[in-house]
């Protein structure tokens, strides 16, 4: 069954008993593990506990700073897994040591300090409970197996000190250790008793705040008796059946060793027989250690190969390996158990005892524990191990503290000093020292307990790879330390895990781009997927939810980002604007050439008769409207925003005034030369001149009134085009800038009627003709303008009002200019005073 109860004493001396040195052990015959018929079968790593304990006295009782002068003793009980033998061990550590006597005990040098154990939950509490009564201040139970927290209440366990952290930083290991492998659907095996269902309340609801769904919770079977074999099998059939049917890959497994012997042999069972499912992952809680029985009974381990467990955090322990390699069965004076643990592991027969074995091989003494399988015996010091090395310093270093107090009247309650080993139990409290016990132990780590009375230590989280033969190895992959620094408390080492990696989901993970829609009726860890609507993006696994990108991002074709919107304006390094920049520099040099042509033949009949001042005027007009076209091109800024529409409007408006201008002039000068006509003074530079100005002013009015109310600025359009941000111009006035085309369309319309109406004077050049022509692709553009510019966005949209003005203006040009260029030419015959006189008459005949 194991060993379940130490008792520390200080010193040992009897004529049976003899002490061998300060370094030695002592009490030989409280050394024993008997029964009436001899030494109990235990489990080989139990003995690793013994080990542990004599190995931190021998450690102790060598330290000349540690307790000088000072001999601690100890004796080893047995529980047998009974109450009544738990109780009676208890009332022998309070008695004398020859005999049972309930609160007698006559030993002088033989004082009791503390007593360790036990390593279940049920013993650690039965030993309490008669430690308890009796309120002694020595006798303190270290707990270095029982997590139950029911020990952690002080009002009805006050004289407890656990060697284990509490459990809760467990529990939350558990829960960041799904999150970290994104399990969220689990199995959960429990114990059968308060300590288990305590876990599941505990956990459950953990789980649940994290977006983790439990599958199935299961009680452990118990150990069968004969006459519960049925019951046994009943429940390993409803357990195997929960197992095998369920979608959850990881199984969680709390429990102390003897509450999940059931457990162990029905995974023993399944295995031999070939039903244990295939892929579970097994997530054990510190309270369980399942190799212990492991040896003895000769139980599979593979079915764990793979499984990580929590483990009370350990380290190496300097000096305990080549402890364990000094062990011999032929040299190691008063250790009753290394025989018969010799016998069992090596398969050998010891000299001079009873263990033998058939074929009749002797143990020869040089046999290494090193090469025993770790399901024999383990090398490195176990976590159980490791808690009884730590519990016997702790105690040590409370005796130290209360032996070198400076205030020994206050703590002894007398008033003369004592000698520690004449200290009587109702003389001396250990109390305040066990609580403020602080120290490094020999591996580095530091201890105290808390207000509790628990352990500091945190848990390390261990891989098992279990090999062919059975043998396995621990491996540290995580530790989960509240301690440590905030956001370093869990840590796993995934690369370290041997394993075939679970899924454990009720279903598969939504991929980002979509996200969990909840299917009604089912728990929340089961669900759908769905594609995240256009326009949002899901960037992690299992979103509950899509999000909007910011103004400036979109989502990507898979909607799992979002990507920056480009930048999207007119450029003169994409085509389109490097195009419209060419047609406006090369009507600009076409404007130039006409104008230099102009002025070199300015003195000749068909310049003269056309009105030059008001030619040069217009072909200049329009070789500014040809240019301002360029403002529009490029990425926005506050100047060419405020530029764009006025100078647009103003040039514009000069050139349409100019044709009206030039209009009117050909039909004054044709009724000023009849006899006697009233309108010869109106005609000369100075009505023309009036016309131009009084005209442009008025636009040159409505420009300034809109940059004095609502000027345009640069503008950044997120949303009219996916992928896109629009920079463009906002008119800041959308009535003004139609205020502006408005007018110039009553100008243009304006010149068109009178120059309709004055089509078939006898102009020697056609001027009138020309000039309606114009005005006809003039108004023609800008009508179909309007509609074009208000269905588009962007940078098209200012490539349609581009294209407006270098067509219309172009109209202008061409239709009014070029075929005075091809006279001037390709026709100088025709440009003369004569030609000139004879069609001006011809004309005049005609009317």
């Amino acid at each position: 069954p194991g060993l379940r109860g130490f008792s520390l004493g200080r010193g040992c001396q009897d004529a049976n008993d003899p002490i061998r040195g300060k370094n030695q052990i002592t009490c030989k015959k409280r050394y024993s593990l008997c029964g009436k018929n001899g030494p109990a079968p235990a489990p080989t790593e139990n003995y690793q506990h013994v080990l542990a304990l004599v190995f931190a006295i021998n450690k102790i009782n060598q330290d000349p700073e540690l307790l000088p002068n000072i001999t601690l003793g100890f004796r080893i009980y047995e529980s047998f897994f009974s109450a009544r033998k738990t109780y009676e061990s208890s009332f022998t550590l309070l008695s004398t040591r020859n005999g049972m006597i309930p609160n007698y005990n006559c030993d002088t040098q033989d004082k009791l300090s503390a007593v360790i154990g036990g390593l279940g939950s049920e013993t650690s509490i039965q030993m309490a409970t008669i430690l308890g009564i009796y309120k002694i201040p020595q006798v303190r139970a270290i707990s270095y197996g029982s997590f139950h927290t029911m020990l952690s209440d002080k009002f009805q366990f006050p004289s407890v000190y656990r060697m284990l952290p509490n459990e809760v930083p467990q529990s939350l290991g558990l829960v960041r250790l799904m999150q970290h492998f994104r399990w969220t659907w689990v199995g959960l095996i429990a114990s059968d008793d308060d300590s288990g269902e305590k876990f599941v309340q505990t956990l459950k609801p953990m789980l649940t705040r994290n977006s983790i769904c439990v599958a199935f919770t299961k009680q452990a079977p118990h150990v069968p008796s004969p006459s519960m074999v049925l019951v046994f099998r009943e429940q390993t059939s409803k357990l195997h059946s929960s197992i095998s049917q369920t979608k959850a890959e990881v199984i969680v497994v709390y429990g102390d060793t003897d509450s999940l012997l059931g457990l162990k042999l029905f995974l023993h069972v399944n295995y031999q027989t070939a039903l244990t499912p295939i892929g579970k992952v097994w997530i054990m809680t510190a309270q369980w250690d399942f190799t212990s029985y492991i040896a003895l009974n000769r139980w599979t381990l593979k079915p764990f190969h793979g499984s990580l467990s929590f483990a009370v955090h350990t380290k190496e322990v300097p000096g305990f390996r080549d402890f364990l390699q000094s062990l011999n069965p032929y040299q190691s004076q008063g250790d009753i158990f290394i025989q018969r643990f010799w016998h069992t592991v090596f398969n050998c027969s010891v000299l001079y005892s009873s263990l033998t074995i058939k074929d009749g091989r002797n143990c020869s003494g040089k046999e290494e524990l090193a090469s025993l399988p770790g399901s024999d015996f383990e090398m490195k010091m176990s976590s159980q191990s490791y808690s009884i090395y730590n519990g016997v310093y702790a105690v040590a270093h409370a005796l130290h503290a209360l032996y070198s107090s400076k205030s020994k009247k206050e703590a002894m309650g007398k008033g003369h000093l004592l000698e520690l080993q004449n200290i009587q139990p109702w003389e001396v409290t250990l109390h305040p020292f066990l609580k403020n016990v602080r120290f490094n132990n020999s591996a580095g780590d530091k201890l105290y307990f808390d207000e509790n009375g628990e352990s500091s230590a945190g848990y390390d989280i261990l891989n098992w790879i279990v090999f062919p033969n059975d043998s396995f190895v621990r491996v540290e992959v995580g530790h989960m330390d509240l301690r440590a620094p905030v956001g370093q408390e869990f840590t796993i080492n995934e690369r370290a895990i041997v394993w075939n990696m679970p899924r454990s989901m009720c279903t598969e993970s939504c991929h980002p781009g979509y996200f969990r829609t909840v299917r009604e009726g089912e728990p929340l860890c089961c669900y759908n997927c769905a594609p995240c609507p256009e326009g949002t993006i899901s960037n992690q696994t299992d979103a509950d939810r899509c999000d909007q990108c910011p103004e400036d991002q979109y989502p990507n074709r898979d909607q799992d980002k979002c990507i920056p919107k480009i930048m999207h304006f007119l450029s003169y390094e994409e085509p389109l604007g490097f195009v419209l920049a060419s047609f406006a520099l090369l009507f600009s040099l076409l404007t130039v050439l006409v104008l230099g042509m102009f002025i070199k033949h300015r003195d000749t009949p068909i310049v003269r008769a056309n009105n030059r001042e008001l030619s040069y005027v217009l072909l200049l007009s329009l070789l500014l409207c040809f240019l301002c076209s360029l403002v529009f091109i490029g990425q926005p800024g506050r100047l060419t925003c405020l530029l764009r529409q006025m100078a647009f409007g103003v040039i514009f408006s000069v050139s349409v005034s100019s044709v009206l201008a030039k209009t009117i002039t050909v039909v004054l000068a044709f009724k000023a030369t009849k006899p006697g006509a009233s309108m010869r003074k109106w005609v000369g530079r100075k009505l023309a001149g009036t016309i131009i100005v009084s005209c442009s002013l008025i636009q040159v009015g409505i420009c300034a009134i809109w940059l004095g109310t609502a000027p345009p600025f640069p503008d950044l359009d997120m949303k009219s085009e996916a992928g896109h941000i629009l920079v463009q111009c906002n008119e800041g006035s959308n009535i003004a800038f139609y205020c502006i085309l408005g007018y110039m369309g009553f100008l243009a319309i304006v010149s068109f009627t009178v120059a309709f109406l004055a089509r078939k004077l006898p102009d020697t050049f056609n001027e009138a003709k020309f000039i309606t022509f114009s005005m006809l692709v003039f108004c023609s553009v800008w009508v179909s303008f309007i509609p074009t510019y208000l269905s588009t966005r962007g940078k098209y949209m200012v490539a349609v009002e581009i294209f407006s003005i270098l067509a219309s203006s172009a109209g202008l040009l061409c239709c009014i200019f070029i075929p005075k260029c091809y006279i001037i030419v390709l026709r100088p015959d025709l440009n003369t005073r004569e030609q000139l006189v004879r069609k001006s008459k011809s004309g005049t005949q005609e009317l």
